[in-house]
């Protein structure tokens, strides 16, 4: 197999593993919807840190203990579904509050505002570290890039140079579908961001993040 082939063919099942839908999409959703398009890019960025963190592990064959230790494992699985649940539930709670008069004017002011007061930038860096958290301490990305990459590795071609090359290929792919998303939303940003279209969103991404979470804490690998 060429390097070619293989970043094409592993270029096919990340494709796959990219477009269902899961927490990651989940959460580059609601942020677009709730928050607009820098903080679901910011997002969208964490996320594909946390997958190129793993694709290194990976690559330099730590992540191998996950495939290893079923306690090093089962420790990631249950910090990674109580932090998904968290983020669940903290939508759930924000969306049962009565709406604060000062926090639902115009996105165009409310931007303003922000960088006015130097909460912007603040809120870019938590949008970038809560992506960046539901992929490095979810077990089953780890799993996932020890078990395919090095079936993608041609003979000759240094391990670690290769699974960066795939980690990466999974990062561009990665970032086009959620940008798709992003842009999809923006598309009707007028109507998605009326406060009661906020609350909507952030209850059924939070139940649908609780149920991600469950789901993650529940089932063995």
């Amino acid at each position: 197999m060429s390097i070619e082939q293989a970043l094409l063919s592993f270029a096919a099942i990340a494709a796959l593993l990219t477009i269902v839908p899961g927490v990651d999409t989940v959460l580059v959703l609601r942020s677009a919807i709730s928050q607009g398009r820098r903080y679901a890019f910011a997002t969208a960025v964490g996320i594909n840190t946390g997958a190129m963190t793993w694709g290194v592990a990976a690559a330099v064959g730590a992540s191998a203990l996950l495939a290893a230790s079923e306690f090093a494992y089962t420790a990631l699985r249950i910090a990674g579904a109580a932090y998904v649940i968290w983020l669940g539930v903290t939508m759930l709670w924000r969306s049962f509050r009565p709406a604060d008069p000062t926090t639902t004017a115009g996105a165009s002011q409310g931007a303003h505002v922000a960088v006015a007061t130097g909460r912007l930038h603040g809120g870019l860096v938590l949008a970038w570290a809560k992506g960046l958290g539901t992929n490095l301490l979810n077990p089953k990305i780890g799993v996932f890039y020890i078990a395919m990459i090095p079936q993608f590795i041609p003979e000759g071609v240094s391990p670690w140079l290769m699974g960066v090359a795939l980690a990466g290929v999974h990062n561009l792919l990665g970032l086009t579908w959620f940008a798709l998303i992003i842009a999809g939303v923006h598309t009707a940003r007028g109507r998605l961001q009326r406060p009661r279209y906020v609350r909507f969103v952030d209850r059924v991404c939070g139940t649908a993040l609780v149920g991600f979470g469950a789901s993650l804490a529940l089932k063995s690998r």
